[in-house]
């Protein structure tokens, strides 16, 4: 496929409301989207790294500096997705910067040859079950509303963030307003130490899916020595951002459970590679999220449709971010997300509300 050229576009996305983790509180979504131009057809991908380097190195202006001055330039003119990968291998980390350029590519050829994002990944399922992810909040009362009105909306899975000071009050203040039936998880980002086991086995009373990235990215062993130390299953995610990475997890027992985030490990191509050693171990997988648009969105509704996702994921509705997102908003129908059928990632942006968010635009020739 040759490649005209590539345009970057940086949009501001307010949220509905602020969104707060241990690392951080995001009021709006910088995002950084990449538009392939081809003859034959255009795609579309989203970078999903942060304002700020917190919960991974990755940032967007370093993201879209990069882009521009090595991974575009290392493009040949004709190239297809599984070519891009090859042609940025020297250029170490980055992996959302080379995931988003990865996808658009992906887009573009797919759209080209008719073909969905969803049948040429593998997937097997027409919609996908949905959960909510829920930031750390001012008080317990303001918490259980927000969730009460998240199990009104339908959503099948609640993950709760957490960290020290926040953590066992607010968990056993969900579990006694809504039940033991609520699928309950609670999301670290990596706020603890090995020496806070004890406490984190207080979570084991209440019957959690799991608990997400408890300690450091940096360190599997560490996270090998607390899976033998609580009964709740460990799920790794900024840990994990490559299969290599995920296959060193599995063979030390550091977790029973993965988060999939295809911009955290490099592209779609990848995050398929991943579920694939997962499901061929025996390793539940769920697809995370980075408060992506309807255009990353897409995408991972269509990854999250694969026969390994055993469990919902982040793959939350538009409103749940968005007042207005960037394409038809995605809405829940029963707890489910529907797959996109189009060609490429099967949704396009709506070009008045492209032009209201958007900041800056650069195009690159290749």
């Amino acid at each position: 496929m040759k490649i005209t050229g590539i345009e970057l576009r940086r949009v501001a996305m307010p949220l509905v409301a602020p969104f707060r983790t241990s690392f951080g509180t995001e009021t709006e979504r910088d995002v950084l989207l990449l538009r392939v131009v081809t003859p034959e057809a255009e795609g579309w991908g989203e970078c999903v790294a942060m304002s700020d380097p917190l919960y991974s190195p990755e940032y967007v202006d370093a993201a879209a500096d990069v882009l521009r001055r090595f991974l575009v330039p290392a493009l040949p003119s004709r190239v297809d997705a599984q070519g891009v990968g090859h042609a940025l291998e020297p250029f170490k980390g980055h992996r959302m910067a080379k995931a988003a350029l990865e996808s658009a590519v992906l887009d573009a050829e797919l759209r080209a040859a008719g073909r969905s994002m969803a049948s040429f990944l593998g997937a097997t399922a027409d919609r996908v079950p949905a959960g909510v992810s829920v930031g750390i909040m001012d008080s317990i009362p303001e918490l259980l509303d927000a969730v009460a009105g998240y199990l009104d909306e339908g959503y099948l899975r609640i993950k709760l963030k957490i960290q020290p000071g926040w953590d066992v009050a607010p968990v056993r203040a969900v579990r006694e307003r809504f039940g033991d039936d609520v699928p309950l998880q609670v999301d670290a980002n990596a706020a603890y130490t090995l020496s806070d086991a004890p406490h984190l086995a207080r979570l084991d009373e209440f019957g959690l899916l799991l608990v997400e990235q408890p300690l450091a990215n940096d360190d599997i062993v560490q996270h090998a020595r607390l899976a033998r130390k609580v009964t709740t299953a460990i799920c790794l995610d900024e840990s994990i951002e490559s299969a290599a990475h995920a296959a060193a997890a599995i063979s030390l027992d550091a977790c029973s459970v993965i988060n999939i985030k295809p911009g955290r490990v490099g592209g779609y191509l990848e995050a398929r590679r991943i579920h694939d050693l997962c499901r061929a171990h025996g390793i539940a997988v769920w697809c995370g999220g980075m408060l992506e648009t309807g255009i990353g969105r897409a995408a991972n509704v269509a990854l999250a449709a694969l026969p390994g996702f055993t469990l919902p994921g982040d793959t939350s509705a538009s409103r749940r971010y968005f007042t207005t997102d960037l394409t038809a908003p995605f809405e829940l129908n029963e707890g489910h997300l529907d797959v996109p059928t189009g060609p490429g990632i099967g949704v396009e942006p709506i070009p008045d509300v492209l032009d209201r968010v958007t900041v800056s635009t650069e195009w690159i020739p290749l």
